[in-house]
């Protein structure tokens, strides 16, 4: 067994100063814990940061905890996996279920993207090579554990974790790991009180350390019902008869949207045009809402409704002929940023028309498609061509799962007593810190926005000083 005598520490390589990418190394009691294993997307050079060598030893690593699904978070595991961890992934029931969808899909991305260039001679490098393959995946799959939410389960050497609902996605957590003197308490993405669909995230525990996400942390959300703004982007698309293409993230947003869409329909507030779900990982996921129903707010007749609001698009050739139907119709389509996936085959297919709308319906990462199309592009480049932007884009202000600023403040107030030190990561720079600057002026506790590749060594309950020191 390692030395215990060794100072904690806390490492944060990835989710700072960024929002994706989410990799935080606990090292306490002799035991290294990687809490998060995401996969960096946005700008080049963060994507270039998948494809660098790890800044440990990941032979080294004792166990592996997972906050939630998404990509950002866990999409790296297979990489981890491949370069020798052998230890335990844990995770919730709920995020090991989305787990089973979502890597397998990045993998066939990856490996898809990969083929697409090499047929057509576009990447610098001979041949392109995917970051993993699904056998990877399955390989990777097979060291999950899935335990069950506030109960405490041993790291060994006297360290514990437990997993508390944290809203978001089905099955995500925030986790508290205690072991030694020292508890830290990771966010990982917290959800929205008021979410339509998520149970809301529950209270946390006293902590010494807290590390908290950031995404929205310069801005609130408007209070705006999300059907009535749903049906004001649609219905001017419809009626002129165009195509509406939604790029959405697979789980979680896609079913939110199926469900608003029908209930509209079901109202008479938006006309029976007919409505596509283009992904299969998104038909794969949206079932998984009955199984885990304690997780959210959906009726049986809900979960009917939204199962049945969409035509199911499964095959390639299926998508492809979407392209070549006039509208009006909407297309429900991976991924939310258009970073990759079916959905880029559509917006190279209607992005030129001005009747058409483009309907971005969550965050986006600068340097995405998204972000672009967000920020007003006049064109977007897709495999190596640049097409020009004609149609109407618009993005939705009532959609994000994830909590906003004063969310995110309310969810802190319930702490009992103050932690020791605050770390506000996964945001961009001006989010992370404006939530900051906030929570010095309203709450009075110690924050830092910790750097990429910086590490803080954390003091037990017998010490007050604070010391940290940046990784060469």
């Amino acid at each position: 067994m390692r030395t215990t005598n060794k100072p904690a520490s806390l490492s944060f390589y990835g989710a700072a100063g960024t929002v994706t990418g989410s990799r935080y190394l606990l090292q306490t009691g002799g035991r290294r814990i990687l809490v998060d294993c995401g996969l960096f997307q946005g700008y080049k050079q963060l994507r270039l940061r998948n494809w660098s060598a790890l800044p440990f030893k990941v032979r080294d690593i004792d166990a592996v905890v997972l906050t939630h699904a998404h990509i950002d978070h866990s999409g790296y595991l297979p990489v981890l996996t491949k370069q020798g961890y052998r230890g335990p992934i844990y995770c919730s029931e709920g995020t090991l279920a989305l787990c089973k969808v979502l890597l397998p899909d990045s993998a066939h991305l990856q490996e898809d993207d990969a083929a697409f260039l090499n047929r057509h001679g576009l990447s610098k490098h001979k041949p392109a090579l995917p970051l993993y393959t699904q056998a990877d995946v399955q390989d990777c799959l097979r060291q999950f554990r899935a335990v069950s939410m506030d109960d405490g389960t041993s790291l060994g050497a006297g360290t514990t974790f437990t997993l508390r609902r944290a809203g978001h996605l089905l099955g995500a957590c925030f986790v508290r790991i205690e072991g030694h003197g020292v508890s830290v308490t990771f966010s990982g993405d917290l959800g929205r009180v008021d979410d339509p669909i998520l149970n809301p995230p529950t209270a946390a525990e006293a902590t010494d350390y807290l590390v908290c996400e950031s995404t929205y942390g310069d801005r609130e959300h408007p209070k705006i019902d999300p059907e009535v703004e749903l049906a004001r982007c649609l219905r001017p698309a419809i009626a002129r008869r165009g195509v509406v293409v939604v790029p959405t993230f697979a789980v979680g947003r896609a079913q939110s949207l199926l469900l608003h869409i029908a209930r509209l329909k079901h109202r008479g507030e938006l006309p029976d045009v007919p409505v596509y779900l283009d992904s299969p990982m998104a038909i794969d996921a949206s079932g998984l809402y009955r199984r885990f129903m304690r997780e959210h707010r959906l009726s049986a007749a809900d979960n009917s409704l939204m199962c049945n609001a969409a035509s199911f698009i499964n095959t390639p050739e299926q998508s492809k002929s979407l392209d070549r139907r006039d509208g009006p119709m909407i297309i429900i389509s991976a991924s939310g940023m258009a970073t990759g996936g079916r959905v880029i085959h559509h917006l190279k297919a209607f992005l030129g028309e001005q009747r058409n709308l483009i309907l971005l319906a969550g965050f986006q990462a600068p340097g995405t498609r998204g972000g672009s199309l967000v920020n007003g592009a006049a064109t977007i480049r897709i495999h190596g061509q640049d097409f020009p932007v004609r149609a109407e884009v618009r993005q939705l202000q009532a959609s994000s799962s994830h909590a906003d600023a004063n969310e995110i403040l309310a969810w802190m107030r319930q702490l009992k007593t103050p932690p020791r030190q605050t770390f506000i990561t996964h945001g961009e720079p001006g989010a992370s810190d404006a939530l900051r600057q906030r929570i010095e002026r309203e709450l009075g506790w110690p924050v830092l926005v910790p750097e990429y590749r910086q590490t803080i060594e954390l003091t037990p309950h017998a010490h007050r000083e604070l010391r940290h020191a940046a990784v060469p």
